[in-house]
């Protein structure tokens, strides 16, 4: 039997509210993959409820990962999300060097805005930041508000043009030598989707689908979750795309009967059908 696969999940961590480390960790468990998490903050839930604490763990990020590495564990990924500060990132950076091993995959996720806007306690030097930190990546999976503001590029409403679409996707490889997946893309009105460039074949794939009446926070975490599941598993990038984006859409309509859930997708229903959905 082949060794079980570890990720390392660089993630915050809400009590309440199915985003983040509360995705990624029944995600990947749930794919045959065992979840590490090392948490950046902690929140009692995301940020969407009225009000929430905040406990920020910049100044723990690195004495967790000097334990770990002491420990002499193999990750077959480090997978990174929401990061609060631009210190963060950097310390980020050292972590991905202090556990980076001979294929070992790094999937970062650069989440920091979306419709157009960055969030709003994120400084204007951040997706910059965010931009050295991908460059540090194998696959980054931005939406199309963050890949606009990584590139200092217009944000373009939708519905958007597939020539608009293929210059962020082919921009950013070329920034920062990263496969590419862009997601929430809407090439048009009523369609929702996603895209990447794959380094290993130099192609362009895209998925597209018809959008759900209702959108919920957490929806991209959880895609991204999914995908990193599908990679470490052995997936090709365009089948990953494909079974992620039908995972979340298969959640939203699995939500759309529960109108309390309005702060997360009811994604637990789905996660024993993850292994056959990702296989290849």
């Amino acid at each position: 039997m082949d060794e079980q696969k570890r990720v390392l999940a660089v993630h915050d961590l809400c009590c309440v509210g199915k985003c983040s480390l509360t995705a990624a960790i029944p995600i990947l468990s749930a794919a045959g993959v065992e979840a590490c998490a090392m948490p950046t903050a902690i929140f009692s839930t995301h940020t969407a409820f009225p009000s929430f604490t905040f406990l920020d763990l910049t100044d723990e990020l690195l004495k967790m990962a000097n334990e770990v590495k002491k420990q002499g564990l193999h990750f077959d990924a480090i997978y990174t999300g929401y990061l609060g500060t631009s210190a963060q990132a950097a310390i980020v950076k050292e972590i991905i060097a202090l556990f980076r091993e001979q294929g070992t995959l790094v999937v970062v996720d650069p989440v920091m805005a979306d419709n157009g806007v960055l969030y709003k306690h994120l400084t204007p030097d951040f997706p910059q930041e965010m931009l050295s930190l991908s460059a540090e990546a194998d696959i980054i999976t931005p939406n199309v508000t963050e890949a606009a503001l990584m590139l200092g590029k217009p944000y373009m409403e939708p519905p958007q043009s597939e020539e608009y679409i293929r210059s962020l996707l082919v921009e950013l490889n070329e920034k920062t030598g990263a496969s590419v997946v862009l997601t929430s893309i809407c090439l048009h009105e009523g369609d929702i989707g996603c895209t990447c460039y794959d380094n290993k074949t130099g192609s362009i794939h895209f998925t597209v689908q018809p959008k759900e009446p209702s959108s919920y926070h957490g929806t991209g975490d959880i895609f991204a979750s999914v995908l990193c599941s599908a990679l470490v598993k052995g997936s090709d990038l365009a089948h990953a795309i494909d079974s992620s984006a039908l995972f979340v859409k298969d959640a939203i309509r699995i939500t759309e009967e529960h109108p309390s859930l309005w702060y997360g997708i009811q994604f637990e229903d789905l996660l024993f059908s993850l292994p056959d959905r990702i296989s290849k």
